[in-house]
């Protein structure tokens, strides 16, 4: 009797045991609806660890602290008698602040002088004040900066200062590049309010000692770098709603990944810090962790504050097919659109288009490099690289909307074809292709937007017939219509192809929209990674305003992304320039 009762108890050990280790295998991963195993969110949730740190904002507090007493300081810092510092945070040395306090509320205007026209900066604040902090944005490098200060008091008597700022030499990594520029018509080109916009270079530095200096920066009309940041940045250079920059960067400028996102100001005073773990599993069973970031193309800021950011898994298996959303309010990931769970699974199981070492013998069959978050209908438009498509998906439900394909239509399931836009007239098919936004004119329109994309024109894998025939001959901003009702798609503007392949882009690049008539693009790699063409034009009149030609551009330095963003933001358009 009391060996059955053992045997009994045995029996429930095990079979507990079984089933504990049958539920633990469940929760790490999840079956789409063709069987498929896919890491769950938790494993996805905790392998990427993403949570707010707060070290580096502390340390800036002091200087902080500072500014604000000299603003209040009427005995300390007057008008006549500025506090002055350039370069205050540490990380943004064409940048300044000053700082005084006047004995009457008034308004402050002031202008960094430029060289030539079209480059003096002008800003100026809103209310009448006592208390005045004023950024000081886009001195020239090496330079004693010539700025002048205008306070206007409410009964409209004025007072006039000019302040001096003593910059330092650019960094040998930005001294040492070359700037042509081939076309800068400033009555043409959109420079914003007081001149205050420039055209920034969004570096890829993916990783490295010797790749950590490759700064993103910013340069004016004439092409001379205006302002520029220490910190590394790789891919992700945002403005937030708020004006302020989202970069990814790293916790340690010694460290060989990135491993942070930033909120920051242009006078690199930070607001938010996210970390992120950086490390993801090895390709083998049993292999050690390796370096591998986490996120890699793009962060989109939705409506509430929130991010959406484009990641890889953690997996030993894929790469670059994952979306992640964190909390702005806690740094914690709040939901996961895992791409396997969305397209075919042969897209994934049977990939072999590409391969690259970097990813450790993983598959990068999806290869998203750009979110968008579409408000109009709460929908995500997403650009995949690896299989030359755009496609939109309910941000909530995750189903599709529609696909734009450079496949083949038979090379889809017949579940899938009903999401294919159909061309109405003759179109580029997205081959490669980067950056996919909307023209924010089009996005009150019920069921009707205009897409822009970069196409690369590449041909990854087997796609449409004219895809392949042009496939490597040139590249092209795009801009089409898409009827969302009917689902067809045509073509409305595009630019490059008369260019030919000498701004053939293999990888990178962008489409922006500047006005209702200019769009920047971003020839990103050119010259095997050696130089980047950023051409600004008129889609009116299908002219150049703006040429500049990038080249020396140092290893890993490559301009991923061209923008064209305001120094003095009062409040981002979203969709304008994402």
């Amino acid at each position: 009797m009391r060996k059955k009762v053992w045997l009994i108890i045995l029996i429930v050990v095990v079979l507990g045991g079984g089933a504990a280790g049958w539920y633990g295998y469940q929760s790490a991963t999840k079956t789409t609806s063709n069987g498929s195993k896919v890491r769950s969110d938790s494993a996805v949730k905790k392998d990427i660890n993403s949570r707010l740190v707060y070290g580096g904002i502390k340390k800036q507090k002091s200087t902080t602290t500072k500014i604000k007493k000299a603003a209040a300081s009427g005995s300390s810092y007057t008008f006549s008698n500025m506090y002055t510092k350039v370069n205050a945070y540490g990380s943004s040395p064409l940048t300044a602040i000053a700082a005084f306090h006047t004995t009457k509320a008034a308004k402050v205007t002031y202008t960094v002088v430029g060289k030539t026209s079209k480059t003096s900066i002008t800003n100026k604040t809103t209310k009448y004040t006592k208390n005045h902090t004023l950024q000081v944005l886009g001195l020239y490098a090496n330079y004693k900066n010539k700025v002048k200060v205008t306070v206007t008091y409410k009964n409209k008597t004025k007072q006039t200062k000019t302040i001096y700022l003593k910059t330092k030499k650019l960094p040998s990594s930005l001294s040492s590049m070359k700037v042509s520029v081939k076309k800068n018509n400033k009555s043409k080109m959109v420079l914003g309010s007081g001149n205050s916009k420039l055209t920034f270079m969004v570096r890829t530095t993916i990783s490295g000692k010797n790749k950590s200096k490759n700064y993103s920066f910013g340069m004016d009309a004439d092409g001379t770098i205006r302002w520029y940041t220490t910190r590394p940045t790789s891919h992700i250079f945002k403005q937030l709603s708020n004006g302020h920059l989202l970069i990814w960067t790293k916790s340690k400028k010694s460290n060989s990944y990135f491993n942070q996102l930033v909120e920051m100001d242009y006078t690199g005073k930070m607001y938010k810090v996210y970390r992120l773990n950086h490390k993801a599993w090895g390709k083998t069973a049993g292999s050690k962790k390796q370096n591998h970031n986490q996120i890699h193309h793009d962060v989109t800021e939705l409506p509430n504050g929130d991010l959406i950011a484009t990641v890889s898994d953690g997996g030993r298996k894929y790469v670059e097919d994952t979306m992640i959303v964190i909390s702005h309010k806690t740094g914690k990931i709040t939901k996961v659109i895992n791409m396997k769970n969305i397209l075919p699974a042969k897209f994934y199981e049977q990939y072999s288009a590409t391969k690259s070492s970097k990813y450790m013998g993983k598959t990068d069959w999806f290869h998203e490099n750009s979110v968008y978050y579409d408000s109009t209908d709460k929908s995500l438009i997403i650009s995949s690289r690896n299989q030359n498509l755009v496609m939109k998906i309910d941000y909530k439900t995750e189903k599709i909307k529609w696909i734009l394909s450079g496949k083949k239509r038979s090379a889809w399931p017949k579940s899938y074809r009903k999401y294919l836009l159909k061309a109405s007239g003759k179109i580029s098919w997205p081959g490669g292709q980067h950056a996919a936004i909307v023209d924010p004119s089009t996005l009150k329109n019920k069921n009707s937007l205009n897409l822009l994309i970069f196409n690369n024109n590449i041909a990854v894998g087997t796609t449409k017939s004219s895809l392949a025939k042009s496939s490597g001959k040139y590249s092209e901003g795009v801009e089409y219509h898409i009827n969302e009702k009917t689902k067809t798609i045509s073509q409305v503007g595009s630019y490059g192809k008369s260019l030919g392949k000498a701004n053939f882009s293999n990888i990178i690049g962008s489409n922006r929209y500047l006005s209702s008539s200019n769009r920047l693009i971003d020839f990103g790699w050119l010259d095997n990674g050696d130089a980047a063409n950023i051409i600004e034009y008129d889609t009116k009149t299908k002219k150049q305003v703006f040429n500049v030609k990038l080249s020396n551009l140092g290893s890993g330095g490559y301009v991923y992304r061209a923008e064209r963003f305001s120094l003095y933001p009062t409040k981002h358009s979203y969709g304008t320039n994402e």
